[in-house]
């Protein structure tokens, strides 16, 4: 097995050699030599709907709902699924249909800021043609398709706005509505669906949106193919230099978000149709720029910076405020881990959002929240008391772990995972009734868990046996490092809620907290399990009690357990977020040039073309890998800003920047959007 220190010094040498030669843009992700067979898509995302990209002129890979689960033979488990493509178009010049063969200068590029995505290419000699489209972070069900098309040439123009039901639907019906009002005409192209097993309805409506005055718009025909499919299209003919624009605005939802998704889709359709395009940029840029008040902005290190906004763009893409959804660790980029929600929420996407974003991490937690009683169902059924939550959670708060799987009976360490989320967010927002409310109904219910859950074999040795470690290699073993000290720290967390909330503690929370073990190989190193020989592992889990649980606080124990665990993880198959944590520790120890290694072994090994979208693994195919993003941030944050969360808020100590790094600054951080800066 080859190890970290002997795999990537030359990736990162040639790496950082590319990065040089030009300096990236902060704000923009760009791709011109596209390669159709090695194209990883990037998501254009609001939150709630989630559009992939494709390498083919007016298409898109996948549209994904946030919350639309249901059953189609993937493991018997809740799944995602692929919602109506309302976006899908095609474009006839003279009468001859677009290809990817017949463009050329193709070009695409996410612009960050604006959370848009745009195509540009040439059409033979006779047009250049530029689309752009946008999931309105304003309206969450709604998305909009720009296009502009310049003729070099005369030419007839035909273009089409498609709906074709994915394949997993059934029962397909296809509607076509006209609208004429003294001051508005427009055609409303709709489909609804049926799940899988029936149990949910999805619906999508979409219309164009033309630049002419009322009565001069192009005639708008309508096309039935089949069941699954149908169109609507108009023609139009251009001068040579003339440019001529249109847009689609297409609503998508279903019967889990609303109760009549099909009036629904359309009624949101026209009401988008109706504001126009202008105020729906408008609106949709003024959200974006509310949510890039709180930002990282690096000195030091152009490549670092463009990187990180990508991390965070796709954070902020993957969820919203006001709801009760939880990404999943690929968000919004497809069906990956089949739109679960595991720790990978609350651990690695959950603090870098609750820092700079507390209305949207509060989203969260309400998941969480809205399924404790499943979850307390769940403990019952094992024999436990309290809650106990699922590993991989979807819509109803059961476990939805594929039988195969054994996380989903033994990776216990989800439940402390889910209460140090609450915690911690009544830390940095300070929000007592949230606590009272929702925040220590999970603590308390967590930590009665763990009360029965270990097995009290004496002063000390409250053990906790049979678990799927975080080291997820390790199955079936007993006193896993991190899951005993993640229950340590769930149930002092509780007693000390229950104490600020002025209510009684179950005393027997702080007595089984402290006779926990926490195991030690001879030489002093803390053992990763009970029957730990020094394997290789699978991700970090012994380093995780120094950050975050906070369990072990000597710098000495800290870098003793780094030198011994760094080299037990091999440089392939494994997940991204270990080597962010190494990063993050070493920053806090002060020694910058680790701390700059494993920021960049943790994720540009990791990298896909062309949008350097991160996979799971180093060599994995499986974008967008939100959980890794998460894992970076917080080396940022927590790491090279220095930022802590500690019970009366947030804090700031002190750290040590990578080596290269000028400096790093925090704005927006907190409920009073404070500003945290770090200068070498």
């Amino acid at each position: 097995m080859k190890y970290l220190f002997l795999a990537t010094a030359l990736f990162l040498t040639v790496a950082r050699s590319a990065a040089a030669q030009t300096a990236p843009d902060p704000w923009r992700l760009s791709a011109g030599q596209i390669d159709p067979k090695n194209y990883y898509g990037v998501t254009v995302a609001n939150g709630m709907l989630g559009i992939v990209s494709s390498a083919e002129p007016f298409q898109v890979k996948s549209v994904v709902l946030a919350g639309a689960y249901d059953q189609y033979g993937r493991g018997r488990v809740s799944n995602f699924l692929n919602s109506f493509n309302l976006l899908n178009m095609y474009l006839e010049v003279d009468g001859r249909r677009l290809s990817g063969k017949d463009a050329s200068n193709f070009r695409q590029q996410l612009d960050m800021q604006r959370a848009s995505f745009t195509t540009t290419f040439d059409y033979q000699d006779k047009a250049t043609i530029s689309y752009t489209y946008y999931t309105l972070r304003h309206l969450p069900f709604t998305a909009l398709l720009d296009v502009a098309i310049t003729a070099k040439k005369d030419l007839n123009l035909t273009a089409a706005s498609v709906l074709e039901t994915p394949d997993a639907l059934r029962d397909a019906q296809n509607y076509y509505n006209e609208i004429d009002r003294p001051h508005v005409t427009l055609s409303l192209l709709t489909s609804s669906a049926r799940s899988p097993t029936g149990k949910m309805q999805l619906c999508a409506s979409n219309t164009f949106l033309f630049g002419e005055a009322h009565g001069q718009e192009p005639n708008v025909i309508h096309e039935m193919w089949d069941n699954n499919m149908h169109l609507m299209k108009f023609g139009k003919q251009l001068k040579a230099g003339q440019t001529y624009s249109y847009a689609v605005a297409g609503s998508s939802i279903t019967s889990s978000h609303h109760p009549d998704p099909l009036n629904e889709a359309e009624r949101l359709t026209i009401f988008a149709r109706l504001e126009g395009k202008d105020r729906l940029l408008a609106y949709h840029t003024k959200a974006w720029q509310e949510l890039w008040k709180s930002d990282i902005q690096i000195e030091g290190d152009a490549q670092a910076q463009q990187d990180v906004h990508s991390m965070l763009y796709h954070l902020y893409s993957f969820s919203r405020a006001d709801t009760e959804f939880s990404p999943s660790p690929m968000g919004l980029s497809g069906l990956g881990y089949n739109g679960h929600v595991f720790w990978d929420t609350d651990v690695w996407m959950f603090p870098a959002l609750l820092v700079l974003h507390p209305d949207i991490a509060k989203s969260l937690l309400e998941y969480r929240f809205q399924r404790l009683e499943p979850a307390r169902r769940n403990a019952f059924a094992h024999g436990y008391q309290g809650a106990q939550y699922p590993w991989e959670s979807a819509d109803t708060g059961v476990e939805e772990t594929p039988v195969w799987a054994l996380s989903g009976p033994f990776e216990h360490h989800i439940s402390a995972c889910v209460a140090l989320a609450a915690w911690q967010y009544y830390c940095v927002t300070q929000d007592k009734e949230w606590l009272r409310e929702k925040g220590y109904p999970i603590l308390s219910a967590t930590a009665d868990f763990w009360a029965s859950r270990v097995e009290r074999n004496g002063l000390g040795h409250y053990d906790i046996k049979n678990v799927v470690a975080a080291d997820e290699w390790a199955e079936n073993v007993d006193n896993d490092a991190f899951t005993n000290a993640a229950a340590q720290v769930n149930l002092r967390n509780a007693a000390a809620a229950a104490k600020l909330l002025g209510l009684k503690a179950n005393p027997d929370w702080l007595h089984v907290a402290q006779n926990i073990p926490i195991l030690k190989l001879p030489d002093g190193t803390t053992q990763e399990h009970a029957s730990y020989k020094g394997e290789g592992i699978k991700q970090g889990d012994v380093n995780l009690l120094a950050y975050p649980l906070g369990v072990i606080t000597d710098p000495a124990q800290i870098r003793k357990d780094l030198a011994y665990y760094e080299t037990r993880v091999p440089t392939e198959g494994t997940p991204a977020m270990t080597q962010a944590i190494f990063a993050l520790l070493y920053s806090r120890l002060g020694n910058a040039d680790k701390a700059q290694h494993f920021f960049q072994d943790a994720y540009l090994p990791n990298l896909l073309p062309p949008f350097r979208v991160i996979a799971e693994t180093k060599g994995g195919t499986n974008p967008y890998f939100a959980t890794g993003a998460g894992g970076v941030l917080q080396a940022v944050m927590m790491g090279f800003g220095g930022l802590e969360i500690t019970p009366s808020g947030l804090a700031q100590r002190k750290t040590t920047l990578p080596t290269g790094w000028k400096s790093v600054r925090i704005t927006g951080a907190g409920p009073q959007r404070k500003t945290y800066s770090v200068t070498r």
